[in-house]
């Protein structure tokens, strides 16, 4: 099963290059197929620029989460304090396997998705 995420192209750049390898939530999907997730990069470049799969995901209270991620978190401290502040427990993707589309898609043409999400979109098989 595949989702599609949201993620800010300073982030993405991240993932991409290597040096991001955790991709923080503060809300997590439910269904425990979810295997892919494909990389919506949102404004200015809204376009789905690849994928990449989960290896596992981690669910702690933040500064625990901060301890086993931090080294290829792609963040700083501050910036992931400011994401999770105010929440009791937070979530990190780690990406296992990591594909950038040699030519990036759009929501509408290739998934017939008319907006980004929010959080996340299911995506059919």
């Amino acid at each position: 099963m595949r989702i599609l995420l949201a993620i800010k192209p300073e982030f993405a750049s991240k993932i991409f290059d290597g040096s991001k390898k955790y991709e923080f939530r503060k809300s997590i999907f439910k269904n425990e197929q979810v295997k892919i997730v494909v990389i919506y990069v949102s404004s200015p470049i809204q376009k789905v620029m690849g994928e990449f799969q989960i290896e596992k995901v981690l669910e702690a209270e933040p500064e625990r989460l901060w301890t086993k991620t931090k080294k290829h978190s792609g963040i700083t401290k501050d910036q992931f304090n400011t994401y999770f502040s105010a929440k009791e427990k937070g979530y990190a993707l780690k990406i296992k396997t990591l594909k950038k589309y040699k030519k990036p898609k759009c929501l509408k043409k290739d998934f017939n998705i008319t907006s980004p999400p929010q959080s996340f979109i299911y995506l059919p098989q």
